[in-house]
C-alpha cells in the first residue's frame, strides 16, 4: 500500500466519521475534502472542480426544476389525488394504493419530492378514513424509495452511471434499471402490503400512552384537556394592553388560543387585539395560580366556549419542515414566526411526545410536526412558503384545477424521458433543455427554478466526485476491490455482486445514499474487472451498488424521505427496522435472481 492510497482511504474514513457524527454539515464536509484533495495534489486542478459541470450534477439539478414545474402546475397533485382517492375502507388496500402511488411518482421525480407531494393527501386519507397516519406514511416513504430503483432518475443511479462513464464503460440508459428495478419495486410493495398491517405501529392497539389517535387534530395532540381559561379581573395589569404588548408569550409562557367577551368567542385573536377587564382568555402552557394572581388573572371556566379551536374562519393545521427548508435548528422566536406568519403554534410532535411548553425556545428539527392555529389567508400563504409543508388537506376546498401550462410540462417531461431512452441524446442534455424550456414558456419563474434546486445536494455531489476520482487514480479502489475479490470473489460474480449490495446497504444506513455511491462505485468496478468480467458484468455489479443505495429502509437517518414522515407519522427509530428488514431481505433475493436472469451473472 502506497502513501497516497493510505491517505485517500483515510479521507474516506474521515468522510464517514463526519457523516455519522454530524459534527459538520455534509455539504461543507464535501467541500473540505475537495480542498484537501486539491492542496495535496491527489486530484489535478483541471479535474478538481469538474464535478460542478459533470453530467450527473446537471441531471440532478435539471430534475429538481422539472419536479418543481410538475408540482406548481398541479400535475403531481392531481395524479396523487386520483390514486389516493382509489383507496377504500380496507387498510391493506389503502397501504397498497399509497405505496404504489408514491412509487409511480418517484419514477419521474426526486424521491423526497415524490413523497412530499403525496404527504398531505396521505394524511387526509388517514384522517377521513379513520386510520392512523402511522399506518400510511412509512409505506409512502418506502414506496418513493422503491420507485426510484426502477429509473435512472435517482441520485445514486445517476452517480454510479457517471462512475461507469469515467472508467470508459457505457453509462446506463433511461430504461436500463427497469428489468431489475421494477421486480424489486414490486416485491417491496408486495411485502409492505402483506406484512404492513402487522408490522406498522398502531400504538393505541398496544396500549401505549403516546399514540396519536385518528380523527381531529385536537384529539391527535391531546389538546382538549390542556386548554385552560383565565378571567381578567378588574385592575389586572394585562387589561388595556394588546396581546403583543402584554407579553403573554414571553412573560407568562402562554399560547393564547381564544378570547371570550360578552358571550362571543374570538378564535386565533390577532396580536394587536386588546385584552379588556372581564375577558376570559383561553390558553395552553404551564403557569401556577399564584403567578396568575400576580398578573390579576384567575382560573375559570367559560360556558360560551364549545371546546373547539376551529371554525368557518379559523383552522387548525398540521405542518412539517419541508425537505429543502433552511429553518432546521432555528427556534420560533429566532424566525419571528408569529409576527411573520400570523399563525400560532400550539404544540410540536417530536419522537412520540407532544411538546406544549416554551415552544418559542425549542429549535425545530426535520421530522417534527407542528400544530398551528390561524385564519385562512395566513394558512394559504404558508402553503406557498417553500420552508414548510402543510400536512392537513381538505380534498374539496384545496383541490385546484390544472394550470394551463400543465400540458406543456407533461409534454416536456415525456420528451426528456423518451429522447434519451431512444438513444438520441444524453439524459443530461434532454433534462436540462426541458427545464430551460419550462422557464421560457412560463411554467415557472427563474426565482422558482433557483429555489427548487437542492443546492446542498449539488455541492455535496460536486464536492464528493473528486474523491471517487482519487480512489481510482491512486489505485485505492483497485486495492479494496482486490481485497473484496479475495474474500468473496471465489464464490463467483453473483456472490461478489450480492456481497457488494449488502455492504452498500449497511453503509447507506450510516452515511446516506448520496455519498455511498461515490465511494463504492469505483471499488465495485475495480472488483468486477479483477475477476475478469466483461462490459455487461461490470455494469451489472455496479448496478448492485446503485440499487443498494436506494435500499434505505432500516433507519430514519438513512434517507431524508424517512425523516420527512417521522414526525407526521409519530415514528420511533426502531419502527423503520421492523418493516424495513423484511423489505430488504425480499429485495436482496429478487436482486440475485434478476442479476442471474437479466445480466447473466
Amino acid at each position: 500500500m502506497t502513501l497516497e492510497i493510505a491517505f485517500v482511504l483515510l479521507l474516506v474514513g474521515v468522510v464517514a466519521t463526519l457523516m455519522i457524527t454530524e459534527r459538520v454539515r455534509p455539504d461543507l464536509a464535501a467541500l473540505v475534502i475537495l480542498v484537501v484533495l486539491g492542496l495535496t495534489g491527489l486530484v489535478g486542478p483541471d479535474e478538481l472542480f469538474n464535478g460542478f459541470s459533470r453530467q450527473a450534477v446537471i441531471t440532478v439539478l435539471a430534475l429538481s426544476i422539472i419536479a418543481e414545474a410538475l408540482d406548481r402546475t398541479g400535475v403531481t397533485h392531481q395524479l396523487g389525488r386520483i390514486l389516493l382517492h382509489a383507496s377504500g375502507a380496507s387498510l391493506r388496500r389503502t397501504i397498497l394504493i399509497v405505496t404504489s402511488a408514491s412509487a409511480l411518482l418517484s419514477l419521474v421525480m426526486n424521491t423526497v419530492a415524490a413523497a412530499a407531494v403525496l404527504l398531505p393527501a396521505a394524511v387526509g386519507v388517514a384522517r377521513t378514513g379513520g386510520q392512523r397516519t402511522s399506518r400510511l406514511l412509512m409505506p409512502l416513504a418506502f414506496g418513493a424509495l422503491l420507485g426510484g430503483m426502477a429509473t435512472l432518475f435517482t441520485t445514486a443511479n445517476i452517480l454510479v452511471s457517471n462512475a461507469l462513464s469515467e472508467k470508459g464503460y457505457p453509462s446506463y440508459g433511461v430504461l436500463d434499471f427497469l428489468p431489475l428495478g421494477l421486480p424489486m419495486a414490486l416485491a417491496g410493495i408486495l411485502v409492505i402490503t402483506v406484512f404492513g398491517p402487522r408490522l406498522l405501529p398502531d400504538r393505541a392497539r398496544d396500549g401505549e400512552r403516546d399514540a396519536r389517535p385518528a380523527g381531529t387534530l385536537m384529539d391527535a395532540y391531546q389538546l382538549r384537556q390542556e386548554v385552560q381559561a383565565a378571567y381578567v379581573k378588574p385592575g389586572s395589569v394585562m387589561a388595556g394592553q394588546s396581546l403583543a404588548d402584554g407579553g403573554w408569550g414571553q412573560r407568562l409562557g402562554l399560547n393564547i388560543l381564544a378570547i371570550s367577551r360578552g358571550g362571543s368567542v374570538t378564535l386565533a385573536p390577532p396580536r394587536a387585539e386588546r385584552v379588556r377587564e372581564g375577558d376570559i382568555v383561553m390558553y395552553t402552557g404551564q403557569i401556577d395560580e399564584a403567578e396568575l394572581t400576580h398578573y390579576g388573572l384567575a382560573l375559570t371556566q367559560d360556558p360560551d366556549w364549545n371546546r373547539q379551536l376551529a371554525s368557518d374562519q379559523v383552522s387548525l393545521i398540521e405542518v412539517a419542515l419541508a425537505p429543502r427548508s433552511g429553518l432546521a435548528g432555528k427556534t420560533l422566536r429566532e424566525m419571528r414566526f408569529r409576527d411573520k406568519y400570523n399563525l400560532t403554534v400550539l404544540a410540536i410532535w417530536r419522537e412520540g411526545n407532544t411538546l406544549r411548553d416554551a415552544l418559542a425556545e425549542i429549535p425545530l428539527r426535520f421530522g417534527d410536526a407542528l400544530l398551528m392555529q390561524g385564519t385562512r389567508r395566513p394558512i394559504e400563504l404558508l402553503r406557498r412558503d417553500p420552508n414548510f409543508l402543510v400536512l392537513t388537506e381538505d380534498f374539496g376546498e384545496t383541490e385546484a384545477p390544472l394550470s394551463p401550462q400543465a400540458w406543456i410540462v407533461l409534454a416536456l417531461t415525456a420528451a426528456a424521458v423518451i429522447v434519451p431512452a431512444l438513444g438520441l441524446l444524453p439524459i443530461a442534455e434532454t433534462t436540462f433543455a426541458a427545464a430551460v424550456l419550462m422557464v421560457l414558456l412560463g411554467c415557472l419563474t427563474m426565482e422558482e427554478a433557483y429555489a427548487a434546486v437542492e443546492w446542498r445536494t449539488i455541492f455535496l455531489i460536486a464536492g464528493m466526485l473528486p474523491l471517487g476520482l482519487a480512489l481510482t487514480q491512486t489505485g485505492a479502489a483497485a486495492l479494496v476491490g482486490e481485497l473484496l475479490v479475495n474474500a468473496i470473489g471465489g464464490f463467483g460474480p453473483l456472490a461478489l455482486a450480492g456481497g457488494l449490495f449488502i455492504f452498500t446497504v449497511a453503509l447507506t444506513q450510516i452515511i446516506g445514499g448520496q455519498v455511498t455511491p461515490v465511494v463504492l462505485a469505483p471499488i465495485a468496478i475495480a472488483a468486477a474487472e479483477h475477476i475478469g468480467l466483461g462490459v455487461d458484468g461490470v455494469r451489472a455489479v455496479a448496478m448492485a451498488v446503485a440499487l443498494g443505495c436506494s435500499t434505505a429502509f432500516l433507519t430514519p437517518m438513512s434517507h431524508s424521505v424517512n425523516l420527512l414522515v417521522m414526525g407526521p407519522g409519530a415514528y420511533r427509530f426502531n419502527d423503520y427496522r421492523k418493516l424495513g428488514v423484511p423489505v430488504t431481505i425480499a429485495l436482496f433475493i429478487v436482486l440475485l435472481v434478476g442479476l442471474a436472469l437479466f445480466w447473466g451473472l
